[in-house]
């Protein structure tokens, strides 16, 4: 039998496990052929949700998106900025672990920026109704606990992630 086991060794686990060996080599083999799996290359879901970077990215992604629904615009199209965004603020925090506390309002500021471009204000100001349309802004710009303010009248009208609720 020994000179089977180099063969075996030569393709993925599955093409060793059948065949004409006895069910006792096939057992010898298993601790040899477990590390040949080898690391996923994503890592599972559950996994993921215990990384605290992801975690804010996640939840940053949650908020925005709750956002854009109060704001009836959460289209396909919309949402994949969302994925832009959330995509590129995963490399910023990487570099920089302590601005995970600050996504909420970057993410946010990112998706309206790129909405700016391409179809135009988000989200409305609801306080100033009737005078010319504005966007409401993120404050603080780099901080924790964002809200949506009107920079026309300094009113707080939402957290981020809120717009279709209360403060």
């Amino acid at each position: 039998m020994e000179p089977k086991e180099p063969a075996s060794d030569s393709g993925p686990p599955e093409e060793g496990a059948h065949g004409g060996t006895s069910p006792d080599a096939a057992r010898d083999r298993e601790p040899r052929e477990a590390p040949r799996e080898g690391p996923r290359e994503e890592p599972p879901p559950g996994d993921r949700r215990q990384d605290p970077l992801e975690r804010s990215l996640h939840a940053a992604r949650a908020l925005i998106l709750a956002d854009l629904e109060a704001s009836d615009v959460a289209h396909a199209d919309i949402v994949s900025l969302v994925e832009e965004a959330v995509s590129h603020r995963r490399w910023w925090v990487g570099e920089w672990p302590e601005g995970a506390a600050f996504v909420d309002g970057l993410v946010a500021q990112d998706v309206q920026d790129a909405l700016l471009e391409r179809y135009g204000r988000w989200p409305v100001c609801p306080v100033c109704v009737g005078s010319d349309p504005h966007a409401l802004d993120v404050e603080p710009e780099l901080g924790e606990e964002p809200h949506w303010v009107c920079a026309a009248t300094s009113t707080v009208v939402a957290r981020v992630g809120s717009l279709g609720g209360k403060l």
